[in-house]
């Protein structure tokens, strides 16, 4: 299998993706909910820009990779984080991820909001449609990539060398 290309991004790069989106909204949004753990950050970073102050958490979980290879990755997931529905209800919902790969978390989020009553649209910094495991997309993005990104919240700014050399080289 081949390994998708990984490029890392700065944060000066993700402000300047963030950017790029609200002025796709053709709508106001009563509230975002963030993917924990990756859309956390892009999230804050879209509510500060955007003056949407009602947050909530979603955290999707999926089954085990031996049970995923048996489904096909289209297993139904456990959410073990969720608003309850009268949050939602009526409401217009962004759902916000860091990127879209396989689209499955964000999807799945934006799928749970609707059967809660409320009106979700899809947002992430990121959409890869060469990884897009469904016949949707996200409904904002802002930019389109065939890499794997590593966000700058991702990255350890001492590097893998400290573990090693913490560990006497034992990993």
């Amino acid at each position: 299998m081949v390994q998708p290309r990984k490029e890392f991004i700065s944060w000066r790069e993700v402000y300047k993706v963030v950017s790029l989106i609200p002025s796709q909204f053709e709508t106001e949004f009563d509230s975002i909910i963030m993917i924990t753990p990756s859309g956390i950050i892009p999230a804050g970073i879209l509510a500060a820009a955007t003056g949407i102050d009602d947050l909530y958490v979603a955290k999707v979980v999926f089954p085990p990779e031996a049970d995923l290879e048996r489904a096909k990755l289209f297993s139904w997931p456990t959410f073990t984080l969720f608003p309850e529905p009268e949050h939602l209800e009526g409401k217009r919902v962004l759902v916000v991820n860091n990127a879209w790969g396989s689209g499955r978390s964000t999807w799945a989020v934006n799928k749970q909001v609707e059967t809660s009553g409320g009106f979700p649209a899809t947002c992430v910094l990121h959409f890869n449609p060469y990884r897009n495991l469904l016949k949707y997309q996200p409904d904002f993005y802002g930019a389109i990539t065939d890499a794997y990104i590593l966000y700058p919240w991702e990255i350890d700014p001492l590097g893998p060398e400290r573990v090693i050399l913490e560990n006497g080289g034992r990993g």
